[in-house]
């Protein structure tokens, strides 16, 4: 079994009371990519439909924050889900839940408050924002079954973490319209590929406990199966620009993260933990480059 970890406890974490740590570990606060991941395609439908710039910029920053607690109370279900499921993979081993150093009652009432806090950002929103941020908890409460059930759990991680893209475009425009569509179809897609590099880091011990995923599914094969996520999510974003008569730069400026994508598949080893971590960690870059573009198509 791998010897590989993402959990980290140096740094920034050292400094906290010790109390605290686990709560830290517990929310993934320590690896804060997977909140920038989920936050992401809300900021691609922020800038794509805000009428104003001081209302996309509020927006941007209510989404920032509820990503980052949405991502949270997440990981706390996931690892209240899989917790004896953990104790069984070296990577996810050292997780509160899973090695004991939280109870479940300690992780119920970090959740409630989690979601809590959450709820306050989401009533800031228009309604039809609000109903589909409600519509999510059911996203995030079974997500962690699929990969029980579906050689597919990146998928249903995609119509999770992608769900701000419908989400925020409803929160600027007020309603949810083709070109939304087309940019949440484009998020499920990008996120198929980045989530199947992070599968492969526990390929080898998911096989092991029976946990399925679409690393297992395609192994050898991963490069031309992340060449279709990532060639879909592109030709999706073409599309979304189109319906959103977006400006040319949009369409040229695509060109960066289609190189940024186009550079993971090109150096992913499938045998390399450290390697595919580095790869998924750098898909905030050409999340953040989609952004840009997307911007550049509104000038």
């Amino acid at each position: 079994m791998s010897l590989h970890t993402d959990i980290r406890s140096t740094g920034w974490i050292a400094h906290l009371p010790p109390s605290w740590v686990p709560y830290v570990h517990l929310a993934r606060a320590d690896r804060p990519i997977g909140g920038w991941l989920l936050f992401l395609p809300g900021l691609w439908s922020i800038t794509l439909a805000a009428p104003t710039l001081a209302g996309g910029a509020w927006l941007v920053l209510l989404f920032l924050i509820g990503a980052f607690l949405m991502r949270g109370a997440g990981c706390v279900v996931n690892d209240m889900w899989d917790r004896d499921m953990d104790r069984q993979v070296t990577r996810t081993a050292g997780r509160p839940l899973a090695a004991g150093t939280l109870r479940m009652r300690h992780a119920a009432t970090f959740l409630a408050v989690l979601l809590a806090i959450s709820l306050a950002i989401l009533l800031q929103l228009n309604a039809l924002a609000q109903a589909l941020g409600v519509g999510s908890l059911l996203l995030v409460i079974t997500y962690p079954l699929a990969k029980r059930v579906t050689w597919w759990p990146q998928l249903m991680l995609g119509f999770t973490f992608g769900w701000g893209a419908p989400m925020g475009y409803a929160a600027a425009a007020g309603r949810v319209d083709a070109s939304a569509l087309a940019l949440y179809a484009a998020a499920i897609a990008w996120i198929l590929g980045y989530d199947t590099i992070y599968a492969h880091q526990d390929r080898e011990d998911d096989a092991l406990v029976g946990v399925r995923s679409t690393a297992r599914l395609f192994a050898d094969r991963t490069k031309p199966f992340l060449a279709a996520c990532y060639g879909a999510t592109l030709a999706l974003l073409v599309l979304a620009g189109f319906l959103a008569d977006l400006g040319g730069l949009y369409f040229a400026a695509l060109l960066m993260p289609a190189i940024l994508l186009a550079r993971q598949i090109a150096r992913i080893d499938i045998d390399d933990p450290a390697l595919c971590l580095a790869l998924f960690k750098a898909n905030r870059e050409a999340g953040l480059a989609i952004g840009f573009a997307i911007l550049l198509g509104r000038l």
